[in-house]
C-alpha cells in the first residue's frame, strides 16, 4: 500500500515536470547584430600619415610650459599656402609657418591652440566642409 501510493506521487511529481514549456534558446550565430559597425576596428583611410585621406587634420602640440603649436594637415595641394597663412597670421593674431615633411606633406604650424578658429575659417571660407574636418587634441 504505502508503495503504490508513492508511486502515484512520483507520477504525479513527474507529469508536472514533464510539462514544463522548453525555453528556446539562441545560438551566437543567430544574433543578427553582431555583424554590424565595429567601433574598434581600424580605419582604412583614416591613418595618420596617409596622404589619400580626404580629412584635414587639426592638431595641438604641447611645447614647454602653456605654450601650444596648432598643426593642420591635408589641406587640397591646388591651395595657396603662403596665402592662406597670411590670413591666418591676420586673423588670429598669431604668428605661423609651413613646414615641409616628408611623410605628411605641407603642415601649416600656428602658435597657440587655433583648433576651433581653424576650422571656422576653413569651413566659413569654403576651402572644406565640416564632415572633412577633424580636429584633435585634449
Amino acid at each position: 500500500q504505502p508503495l503504490a501510493s508513492l508511486l502515484t506521487r512520483f507520477s504525479s511529481h513527474l507529469h508536472t515536470i514533464t510539462c514544463v514549456p522548453t525555453i528556446q534558446t539562441h545560438r551566437m550565430t543567430d544574433i543578427e547584430n553582431l555583424k554590424s559597425f565595429d567601433p574598434f576596428a581600424e580605419d582604412e583611410g583614416d591613418d595618420f600619415g596617409s596622404k589619400t585621406s580626404s580629412y584635414i587634420h587639426i592638431r595641438i602640440q604641447q611645447r614647454n610650459g602653456r605654450k601650444t603649436l596648432t598643426t593642420v594637415q591635408g589641406l587640397p595641394g591646388e591651395l595657396d599656402f603662403k596665402r592662406i597663412i597670411r590670413a591666418f597670421k591676420k586673423k588670429f593674431c598669431c604668428n605661423g609657418t609651413l613646414v615641409e615633411d616628408p611623410e605628411l606633406g605641407q603642415v601649416i604650424q600656428l602658435q597657440g591652440d587655433q583648433r576651433q578658429k581653424i576650422a571656422s575659417f576653413l569651413i566659413d571660407e569654403g576651402i572644406t566642409s565640416k564632415s572633412s574636418v577633424k580636429i584633435h587634441g585634449f
